[in-house]
């Protein structure tokens, strides 16, 4: 209870109402000393009575209430205790606009919990608005074991599977940790295409709307000029690609004298040959006192090297206690080349589809499928690197928003673009490698949600995927004449 809010000056241990505050204290005037013990018996009478009237009264309020069982009793004591504080934490809860919780079935990877709440963190009442607002309800796990350590300042390597709530693990500390009084670059996250750049920022600005947070995206293949702009205009948290914002420090334009967190996401892509030397020449203009936080569901040898020589003491996470996610039923279909047209279009015939991607291992194949998917009817975008950056966007953006029910692409769309409505992957080309089909079939069955991998296997690929199931430890079964909805679309 708290006795600063319950009695008046004077009364209670309130701020000048204990004259033992300075043990040492000696007063000039002996009378005044007499005087001051007697008041002293009185203050202490009458807190007396005030908290003998109080349990009094909380006790008949037990009695009224009768309580039938144990956690009806303990249900009464935190409502006792809520009236004693004086209010209420659910107020601020009842005036946000949270939208309808999705009733669709989440598999353990999402739902197997300890059981604790974004409150429990002690977060900024603003941040929990916004998290609220976005329709998170409580932590996945990879966020229960991430976000209390990120807050701690400790660097994290952390390994999840796709689709389990990765970017709001590091969002959230991230946007907790900023100070908005500082008008300085706070926090980078680096992610390895600019689409994931694009659904990353956006992701930190719904999560940080009442913060006044200033969110930027940087990548390649935008206006240079329009970043530099930019950048002379307050930013708190820098989202982009690496080589950009090298480009940007290099030119003094963009400062991280105080940056205090970086974030890489997509680890493995970012530690490839074709990021790590940009990524590693981009820390040396981060303090010496930097957090860095990796995030990936798959870590090769590259990541280990990288962490032994840039991260102190990092605490380990590691949730992949098997590669694929629970949801996702793999299928494959023996055909050949010439007859993968005719199959894929039985499966849209056949399948309940909400939206589908369809892989394809080059850029040509990309643009010829997408336009004989189209001559058969079925809406189709498509979406490549050559394309150009508007043009991708607005392909990104439209396919999002379910403007089209069918999108080709290349691996470009593999690493984490996050689209609810994606029940359906098509292999149509089989990937080459088991890390890059891992990221392809996660593009459906998102945050624990059912979906349905399908691969057009050839002769030449049979090799690739008996490695692939070795590789991965899962099975790959023959496609049924018939496949259950209930495995897909409950």
């Amino acid at each position: 209870m708290n006795s600063r809010g319950r009695y008046p000056p004077g009364i209670g241990n309130g701020r000048g109402g204990n004259i033992h505050s300075n043990p040492s204290f000696q007063s000039r005037n002996p009378q005044q000393h007499h005087y001051l013990q007697q008041q002293q018996q009185q203050q202490q009478q009458q807190q007396q009575y005030v908290q003998r009237a109080y349990v009094q009264n909380q006790q008949q309020w037990m009695k009224r209430s009768t309580p039938t069982n144990d956690s009806t009793a303990n249900e009464v004591e935190k409502t006792v205790q809520s009236v004693a504080a004086g209010s209420s934490s659910q107020d601020w809860k009842a005036r946000l606009n949270i939208p309808a919780p999705d009733t669709r079935y989440r598999t353990e990877d999402v739902t197997a919990t300890k059981g604790n709440e974004f409150e429990d963190y002690f977060l900024k009442r603003e941040l929990l608005m916004g998290i609220y607002e976005k329709g998170f309800e409580r932590p996945s796990p990879i966020q229960e074991e991430s976000i209390p350590i990120a807050l701690t300042g400790s660097d994290i390597l952390a390994r999840a599977k796709n689709g389990t709530g990765k970017t709001a693990a590091f969002c959230i500390p991230a946007l907790e940790k900023i100070d908005t009084d500082y008008n300085s670059i706070q926090v980078v996250i680096l992610v390895p295409t600019r689409e994931l750049a694009l659904q990353t920022s956006q992701v930190c600005k719904e999560l940080g709307k009442h913060l006044n947070i200033q969110v930027m995206v940087t990548t390649g293949g935008t206006s240079l000029k329009d970043d530099i702009m930019r950048l002379y205009q307050p930013v708190h948290l820098l989202v982009g690609t690496p080589g950009r914002i090298l480009d940007l420090s290099r030119r003094g334009v963009c400062s991280l004298k105080e940056c205090t967190m970086l974030v890489m996401d997509e680890a493995d892509k970012l530690l490839s040959p074709e990021f790590q030397p940009s990524v590693e020449q981009l820390i040396r203009f981060l303090p010496e006192s930097r957090q860095i936080l990796l995030f990936s569901a798959t870590f090769p040898v590259t990541v280990k090297d990288f962490k032994d020589r840039y991260l102190q003491k990092p605490y380990i996470i590691n949730l992949m206690d098997e590669l694929t996610l629970k949801g996702i039923t793999q299928f494959y279909a023996f055909v050949e080349e010439r007859q993968k047209l005719h199959c894929l279009n039985t499966l849209f015939s056949k399948l309940q589809i909400n939206q589908s991607i369809i892989f394809c291992n080059s850029v040509n194949r990309v643009e010829l499928l997408a336009k004989k998917i189209t001559e058969l009817g079925y809406s189709c975008f498509y979406i490549h690197a050559k394309m150009l950056q508007d043009h991708r966007n607005r392909v990104f953006h439209d396919f999002r928003n379910g403007a089209c029910r069918n999108l080709v692409c290349t691996d470009l769309f593999t690493r984490g673009i996050d689209i609810q409505a994606v029940n359906v992957v098509v292999n149509f080309d089989f990937p080459r490698n088991s890390e890059t089909y891992l990221h392809r079939v996660g593009r459906s069955g998102r945050f624990g949600h059912l979906g349905l991998a399908v691969n057009l296997i050839t002769y030449e690929d049979r090799f690739n995927l008996y490695r692939i199931e070795q590789e991965l430890g899962t099975e790959i079964k023959q496609i049924p004449p018939h496949i259950d909805q209930a495995i897909y679309c409950r």
